[in-house]
């Protein structure tokens, strides 16, 4: 079930607002720029499924954002707790950082920890399969996909050069809930 945490930047042991509720989650996230949304698949799709099955499934949705965003490319991650670089992938995320465009991931399987940085707050949002999270360009925020990474996730860019971060050198990161207690919750 996705899940919005909200702390002040100075404590990331009490949060200040806890929903579940997907219409709840949006609007806090809304209130700050960040689109939230659900989508459901318009075909049957199978664990294994090559990239382009998995981008049919999600066509019109996929082409509606693409016409409103700009966006000018989009691909399929997938990741496994089998992977041999999961541990530099997590640690690629892990740290505060911004992007010059949109980061913009629809979980098709799987789940993971987006925590955006906002105004004197940590929005903290677990995504599940069927949630959409665009986190606005020059967001400060990162990502944490666990030590057993499980996820498939449709991307898309305007840069078609893809993800590109800019590291602010803030240790906040490291000050809050990692994914792995989050699964124990």
């Amino acid at each position: 079930m996705s899940r919005l945490r909200i702390f002040a930047e100075s404590d990331g042991n009490t949060p200040t607002f806890c929903s579940d509720d997907h219409a709840a989650i949006a609007a806090q996230l809304a209130g700050q720029g960040v689109r939230f949304e659900r989508w459901q698949a318009q075909g049957p799709i199978a664990a294994g499924d090559p990239p382009d099955a998995v981008l049919a499934a999600y066509r019109s949705d996929i082409a509606r954002l693409t016409a409103e965003g700009g966006y000018q490319s989009v691909d399929v991650i997938s990741l496994s707790p089998s992977n041999p670089n999961k541990d530099a992938l997590r640690k690629k995320f892990l740290d505060e950082h911004t992007h010059s465009e949109d980061e913009v991931r629809f979980f098709v399987a799987g789940s993971g920890l987006f925590s955006l940085h906002l105004a004197g707050q940590v929005f903290e949002v677990l995504c599940q399969q069927g949630d959409l999270i665009s986190v606005p360009a020059n967001t400060r925020h990162w990502f944490d996909m666990g030590p057993e990474p499980s996820f498939v996730a449709i991307r898309l860019f305007i840069n078609p050069a893809g993800w590109v971060a800019q590291l602010t050198g803030s240790d906040i990161a490291q000050r809050f809930p990692r994914y792995e207690s989050e699964k124990a919750q």
